[in-house]
């Protein structure tokens, strides 16, 4: 578990799923995605969260606020399940419910993370990526100290040429750059 000034970051409970369904429904969350999920496809996607945890000892872990106790979303470190030219690598990610969003939630818990990644784990370098358009997550990355350098942007390999949203900009930090 990570604690922040107004989260929780903790592993998933059964209760999390109808919310996470919700939140993965959600035209404005998925805006930048490749689809919204139906409840089948949410759960399945919170298994494969599961498995990642048994596998890897870390994860995207549920989004908590301490005020309500409310599931707001996720935010955590994974391994990308593709091959790109800067694997192996982790990934900081975040999703987090549309209603929650403009709080400054997705930059508090992703700083819980990083220091999590970088002290607990000992990682030496975090990455996160997205499409080009996506200024809200492209803010958030800048926020918590992560550079972008265009040599770094690469095509998402699960995506079919001709997609509008292939492109990926890639951002990275490493443990030396922490303040």
């Amino acid at each position: 578990m990570i604690e922040t000034e107004r989260l929780i970051l903790r592993r998933w409970k059964e209760a999390d799923r109808e919310p996470f369904a919700a939140l993965n429904a959600s035209a404005e969350v998925c805006e930048f995605l490749p689809k919204q999920l139906n409840r089948e496809e949410s759960d399945a996607f919170a298994d494969r969260i599961e498995g990642h945890f048994a596998e890897h000892g870390f994860g995207p872990y549920a989004v908590e606020r301490k005020d309500s106790g409310d599931f707001i979303g996720y935010t955590g470190l994974s391994v990308p399940r593709f091959d790109a030219p800067f694997m192996p690598a982790v990934e900081i990610g975040w999703r987090l419910d549309h209603a929650h969003w403009g709080l400054g939630f997705a930059t508090e818990a992703a700083c819980g993370a990083l220091a999590y990644g970088f002290g607990s784990l000992g990682l030496e370098e975090i990455v996160s990526f997205t499409v080009p358009i996506n200024i809200r997550s492209r803010g958030v990355m800048e926020k918590i100290g992560l550079h972008h350098d265009r040599a770094d942007d690469f095509d998402h390999p699960l995506l079919e040429p001709g997609d509008p949203l292939r492109r990926h900009v890639l951002y990275r930090i490493r443990r030396e750059e922490m303040a």
